[in-house]
């Protein structure tokens, strides 16, 4: 038996990607980084071009959302100094609506140019459509298999294999169950907060955080039948971990 499949709209070439969303308006920043965790992405935040220019290099995100006016250093300049290190997707957020503009952003190096005010849902699109042109083919068929010992995901058939002492055991998920192990072994040093998790792996009706921490009893129960414990991890106060001490 195979766990349930994941919802139409996600994509395995872009599943746990990083975008780097380089944004002085904080308000706008939420909003996109909110909706990139429901398409599965992970996305990072810097409020000036200065930052953004560090996260870039310290970070390598995938693909980087990147407002034009911003304090510090300019969209203009981080975009020619992203071009000058290498070819990260950009994809420029802006008011200036002019085709001079664009123009000027293209030419610079831009992948895909959004005007401002715009539906986060139509940049999440962009966003997918930009990865989908730009990875490579053997990143793309990487990211449909995970390996997080013990268990190996694979997104395009939506199973999760558990290889315990030589045996491969097959887990039996519902979808959130799915989706809470995939995205915390995706990352399993990091700690996400339940409000992370609630806006990534639950259906769109729950609200509350306490749901997660339903789900997640359940789903560390179905691993305590099999024998692996301390899969996922409580962090006190703040939310879970893939194991500790990964």
């Amino acid at each position: 038996m195979t766990a349930p499949q994941l919802g139409l709209g996600e994509d395995t070439a872009v599943q746990g990607a990083l975008i780097l969303i380089a944004e002085d308006a904080i308000e706008i920043a939420e909003i996109l980084a909110a909706y990139l965790a429901r398409s599965g992405m992970r996305s990072v935040h810097a409020a000036d071009g200065a930052r953004a220019l560090e996260l870039h290099l310290s970070l390598k995100p995938d693909l980087v959302l990147l407002d034009i006016q911003m304090p510090q250093v300019n969209g203009w300049q981080v975009l020619a100094q992203i071009r000058q290190r290498g070819h990260t997707p950009v994809i420029l957020l802006t008011a200036l609506d002019q085709d001079v503009d664009k123009l000027m952003g293209l030419r610079i190096g831009a992948d895909d140019y959004v005007v401002k005010p715009f539906n986060p849902a139509e940049v999440v699109a962009r966003v997918e459509a930009v990865l989908r042109r730009s990875l490579p083919r053997e990143a793309r068929d990487e990211r449909r298999i995970l390996r997080a010992p013990p268990f190996v995901i694979d997104f395009e058939q939506h199973e999760i294999v558990a290889e315990i002492e030589g045996v491969r055991h097959t887990l039996v998920l519902t979808l959130t169950e799915f989706k809470l192990l995939a995205q915390l072994a995706r990352a399993p040093r990091r700690v996400f907060s339940r409000a992370e998790l609630l806006a990534t792996c639950l259906p769109e009706g729950d609200t509350l955080e306490r749901t997660v921490d339903s789900h997640v009893s359940k789903l560390r129960k179905k691993l305590e039948d099999l024998g692996i414990a301390g899969i996922p991890v409580s962090i006190r106060g703040v939310g879970y971990r893939f194991r500790s001490g990964s």
